[in-house]
């Protein structure tokens, strides 16, 4: 599960994110591109808004939603409408990746149910948002370059880690410290 779950670290979703963008951008899909950006960013920063409030306020059982499962959801799901041809392609496939990686954490006993369907649901709301803002790529767009580009950069990438969620939960509790709001005395990360 962890080889799975490796995926969606952010070392290797940011390096996809970036190369992706580039790509879009350089073969002529402006508009694409920066939807792309734009969602991706928005995604992010839900769940980092959702993490700073939930890691001091939440319970034992909704403590921080999976930035892995949302940040997977939104990628692979934002790659689907980048990438579609049909209609009706974009939810199916980002709630795949929900689900694998949603099951990979909850087996990894990194999360509970609520914490992976939260990062699911702001997931694929952001992959929604990415199919309906950018519209059909227009003819000019190489889909199976954008794949092989997607896939090459997450081999690449893949196993190395960003220890993001520390940092995260440390900036969490020294803002609800600071702002003297959901103080307790345990510290959970």
């Amino acid at each position: 599960m962890t080889f799975l779950t490796d995926f969606a670290d952010q070392a290797v979703i940011l390096p996809v994110v970036l190369a992706i963008g580039i790509a879009l951008f350089a073969q002529g899909w402006r508009r694409g591109a920066a939807v792309w950006a734009g969602s991706i960013l928005a995604t992010f920063g839900v769940m980092m808004g959702l993490k700073l409030v939930l890691i001091p306020c939440g319970s034992a059982a909704f403590h921080t939603p999976s930035g892995h499962v949302a940040a997977a959801t939104v990628v692979t799901g934002g790659l689907a409408a980048m990438l579609r041809r049909r209609r009706g392609i974009v939810m199916p496939v980002a709630l795949l990746a929900a689900v694998l990686i949603g099951v990979s954490r909850l087996v990894l006993g990194l999360h509970s149910w609520p914490e992976v369907t939260l990062g699911a649901l702001v997931g694929m709301a952001g992959a929604r948002a990415m199919e309906r803002a950018a519209g059909p790529p227009p003819p000019g767009i190489d889909a199976r370059r954008l794949l092989i580009i997607a896939l090459a950069v997450a081999v690449v990438f893949h196993g190395l880690h960003l220890p993001a969620e520390g940092h995260i939960g440390g900036t969490a509790l020294r803002l609800a410290r600071l702002l003297a709001v959901c103080q307790s005395d345990e510290v959970r990360l």
